[in-house]
Parts: C-alpha cells; sequence; structure tokens
C-alpha cells in the first residue's frame, strides 16, 4: 500500500521550472524614519537586489522604480479588498491608478490581492476569488494579463497536520474558497503565494522541531526528517513548508500550480520570551535560505524546481506594534546600514555587497536651503574640512548647487570623524546611507577609490541639540560660484575663531 502511495504522488507531481528561482524583498513602511524612495532604490541597486514587494502600490516608491528594471509586486491592502471584490469597476478603477499609470516605465509583474485573508480577515473571504478575477479581468482589458499576475498571499497556518506532508491538507472549511482559488491560479497561469515562517514553527514546537532543522544548519542522517509514505528526506523545515503546501493541493488535484514564497524571514532581536531571536541565527537562517534558493536546490518532492522567496524584510520596522522581534526582521536599519553582514560566499550577488563599513553622510532630502547652507559654512570653517574641492574647476564643483556642495562637505567631516555617532547631523539636515556618492572625478571621502589621510581632531558637528557655533563662517553659497576669495576667507576664519 505504501509503495502504490508512493507511485501516485510522483506521476502527479508535474510542477515544472520555467525559470531559475530568485531572492527578492519585502518592502515595509512603519519606520519613524522611512528613507525616500530614491533611497530605497539606490539601495536595492546597491545590493543587486532585482525583486521586490510591496506592501500597498506607493505612487513616489512606483515612479522611483521606473527604468531600474527591477520587477515589482504590489498589493492591494486588505482594507480595500472588499470594495473590489464586489465591483468589477472598483477594481478596474484601482488598477488603472495603480498599474496603468506605471507600466511599462516600472516593471510591474504581480499584484497580491490582501495578505492571509482567509486566517486574518475572515469576513472578506467570500469576496477573494471575485476579488481576483476583477483585477485579472482589468489586466485583461489592457493586455497585461500575460505580463502580470494576480494571487494572494496566505498564511502557512491554513495547514493542517503538516507533518509529515504527504499528509498535509488545508483546513478543509477553506474548501469552498480554496478550490475555486486554485482553479483560477491553474487557469491563469499564476501561482500560489504562501508566508513561510520557520521561526513560528519552531518557537511553537515546545523543543519538538531543533533549532538546526529550522536554520538550514547540516544534519546528521539520524536526525533528518522522514516522510514514512513518500521516504522523502527532510534536512530543513522551510522544505518541509512548502511541499507540505504542494501535497494539499494536490489532495484537492491541483499538481500544476508553483509555489512563490512571499514572505521568510528570522527576527534578529526578541524579548526573553523570545531567546533565539538574535544577530546570529538571523544571519544564518537568512544566509541559508538565500544560498538554497538561489542554487535552485528545490524541495525533496520538487528537486531542482526552484522556490522564488521573498526574505521579509528589507529594513526593520520600529513603529510596527507588539513583540521587539515584530520591529526586528529586518536586513537594514532606516539608513541603509545592514543589521548583519550576510554570509554569502558562493552564492551570487544579490544582497552579497557588505556595505557595513561603507557609510557616507549626505544632505537629507527636503531640507531647507538656508539651513543646509549654514551646515555648509559650518563644515567649511569650524570644521575644518578641507572644502578646495568645491572650487570652480575642481573635482566636485559639478553640480553647482547647495544640496551637492553640502553634501560632499558633510560627508568629509562624517569620514574626517571616523563616522563617530553624532557627526552626521548637522541640525537634522544630514543623513547617513550607504551609497557612495563619488561621481565622475569627482570621489568622495570614505569611497573605495579615494585614500585620504585625515587630522586627528575631536571637534563634532552641530548636532540637533547644540547651540550655534560661536565662531560665524563667511563661506557664502551665492547664485554664481564659489570664488578664491572665498576659501581665502573660510580659511583665515577657521583660523581665528579656533
Amino acid at each position: 500500500m505504501a509503495v502504490f502511495f508512493l507511485l501516485f504522488l510522483l506521476t502527479v507531481s508535474v510542477v515544472s521550472a520555467d525559470e531559475d528561482g530568485f531572492i527578492g524583498v519585502n518592502i515595509g513602511t512603519a519606520l519613524s524614519d522611512m528613507p525616500s524612495p530614491t533611497q530605497v532604490v539606490a539601495l536595492l541597486k546597491a545590493q543587486n537586489i532585482r525583486h521586490v514587494r510591496l506592501y500597498d502600490a506607493d505612487r513616489a516608491l512606483l515612479l522611483a522604480l521606473a527604468n531600474t528594471g527591477i520587477r515589482v509586486t504590489v498589493s492591494v491592502p486588505n482594507d480595500q479588498l472588499l470594495g473590489i471584490g464586489q465591483s468589477n469597476a472598483s477594481a478596474a478603477n484601482w488598477v488603472a491608478r495603480n498599474v496603468l499609470a506605471h507600466v511599462p516605465a516600472t516593471n510591474i509583474t504581480a499584484i497580491a490581492v490582501g495578505s492571509e485573508i482567509l486566517t486574518t480577515l475572515p469576513n472578506a473571504a467570500p469576496v477573494l476569488v471575485s476579488a481576483l478575477k476583477f483585477i485579472h479581468s482589468a489586466l485583461v482589458a489592457s493586455n497585461l494579463d500575460g505580463q502580470i499576475k494576480v494571487s494572494t498571499p496566505h498564511s502557512s497556518s491554513i495547514i493542517l497536520d503538516s507533518f509529515p506532508p504527504s499528509q498535509a491538507f488545508f483546513n478543509r472549511s477553506w474548501d469552498p474558497i480554496m478550490v475555486p482559488l486554485l482553479k483560477f491560479l491553474q487557469s491563469t497561469g499564476s501561482y500560489f503565494m504562501l508566508n513561510a515562517y520557520p521561526y513560528y514553527d519552531y518557537m511553537q514546537s515546545n523543543g519538538v522541531i531543533p533549532l538546526d532543522y529550522a536554520l538550514f544548519r547540516p544534519l546528521p542522517p539520524n536526525k533528518e526528517a522522514v516522510d514514512a509514505n513518500t521516504l522523502l528526506h527532510y534536512t530543513n523545515v522551510f522544505d518541509a513548508i512548502v511541499d507540505a503546501t504542494y501535497f494539499a493541493m494536490s489532495y484537492l488535484n491541483f499538481t500544476n500550480v508553483p509555489i512563490f514564497v512571499t514572505e521568510s524571514g528570522w527576527p534578529s532581536k526578541g524579548d526573553s520570551s523570545e531567546p533565539d531571536a538574535t544577530l546570529e541565527n538571523a544571519n544564518t537562517y537568512n544566509s541559508n535560505l538565500i544560498r538554497h534558493v538561489l542554487n535552485n536546490t528545490g524541495t525533496p518532492k520538487h528537486p531542482r524546481i526552484a522556490v522564488s522567496t521573498y526574505i521579509y524584510e528589507l529594513y526593520n520596522e520600529d513603529l510596527r506594534p507588539g513583540a521587539i522581534s515584530e520591529k526586528n526582521w529586518g536586513l537594514f536599519d532606516a539608513n541603509g546600514i545592514p543589521v548583519y553582514t550576510l554570509h554569502l560566499t558562493g552564492a551570487g550577488t544579490v544582497l552579497a555587497n557588505d556595505t557595513t563599513n561603507q557609510t557616507f553622510c549626505v544632505a537629507k532630502e527636503g531640507a531647507d536651503p538656508k539651513m543646509l547652507q549654514a551646515a555648509l559654512d559650518w563644515a567649511c570653517g569650524p570644521g575644518k574640512v578641507d572644502c578646495s574641492y568645491l572650487l570652480q574647476g575642481q573635482p566636485c564643483y559639478e553640480p553647482n548647487n547647495v544640496v551637492a556642495h553640502s553634501t560632499y562637505a558633510f560627508n568629509a567631516y562624517f569620514q574626517m570623524m571616523a563616522k563617530s555617532p553624532g557627526t552626521c547631523d548637522f541640525k537634522g539636515v544630514a543623513t547617513i546611507t550607504t551609497t557612495d556618492q563619488s561621481h565622475g572625478s569627482c570621489i568622495f571621502p570614505g569611497s573605495a577609490g579615494r585614500n585620504d589621510t585625515l587630522p586627528n581632531t575631536t571637534s563634532l558637528a552641530p548636532s540637533s541639540n547644540s547651540t550655534t557655533s560661536g565662531c560665524h563662517s563667511v563661506y557664502i553659497y551665492g547664485a554664481g560660484s564659489f570664488t578664491t576669495s572665498v576659501i581665502i576667507g573660510v580659511l583665515l576664519m577657521s583660523v581665528f575663531c579656533l
């Protein structure tokens, strides 16, 4: 009987590999100091991230993503699902406003309709499939259905009896929703969106699941989990969750719907009740996950069939409610500085740019030009920054505006002060970034292309709490250009005001 069951399972496994797996990131916005859209895109480019998922369809970010080639999944927020699911016109308007207005410049490739609706917003479940169909119809009307797929992310908790994977099935109470949903995904060539969190499976197992098994760490053969029905060996929780989903779909006679994991990750910090939410474990999990996906390892049920995955998430979200761990799933902080350095040797270039020590100080987007001017005066005067690079005819003169010049001066000071805390503030008009600001022959201090010998000094840049410097700089940025007399004036002032 077991042999017959095994043969049956193997014959119905017809999911095919259309392309290599990819790693993407989720971009949340619950940050007290959310980076600007241009800063977000700069970080994505620096880390060679080519796939992103947004939890809405933020216009400014979609505009910033234009002409980058980055593949974007936009989302219908849960609070808009009921309206869209009950009105074809509402769905068409949503698509016109949030998709048609941006393509083809912005490479939108998928729409996630809601998130974990069956488990978090069950009253909207009856209109979920209608919402997907209405959104898809709007895409068909614009000849975009071949380019943009429509689906909805599910929590793995909708799967019952998930181990062994071959016995997994969806909560039967959701069959009236799940069957037409899978029919829709199958008929449109879309994929099942799954949020898979081995961290939570591990935490809720009361010690049954070993930590190493959750983190993709190598296990001796006698420690691997074996599905007695299929004799498939499972070396990590992630694969077991994905295969349980494949088997659950097979139970409903759907065998050719691929899976995309729309969320997976590990928190880097937690309170006393979450002792395994640590930097080391987060680094281990995400590094191993990235390597596992990009190597096209597949799962025991579907070896070499890639499971493309979006890491949760790009930034730590300090405004998220709940436990400490809820605020600490990000790979980067709001300044674009890595929370930890991933171990990705031999795993391609995605997220492999170690920017831990490559930080620069720049003028904050939207800062008051008068405040920038005052801070520029201070940096090139009492701050002792060598601003001769900003003279007309010198490498960093262009672009000739206060934002560009103050960015150079701020960064020169920041690097001169060895990036000490508080030295990239300038009364709130400066911020830290991991994007090298060098351009053309203008090589910024701190760039890999420049090796400055910086003076040893204990001067501090004006912070948001400091008073005005006792020495008033005469370094004026005018409508024309910097002049030699101005620079000389700066140097003289810096001498007499020490």
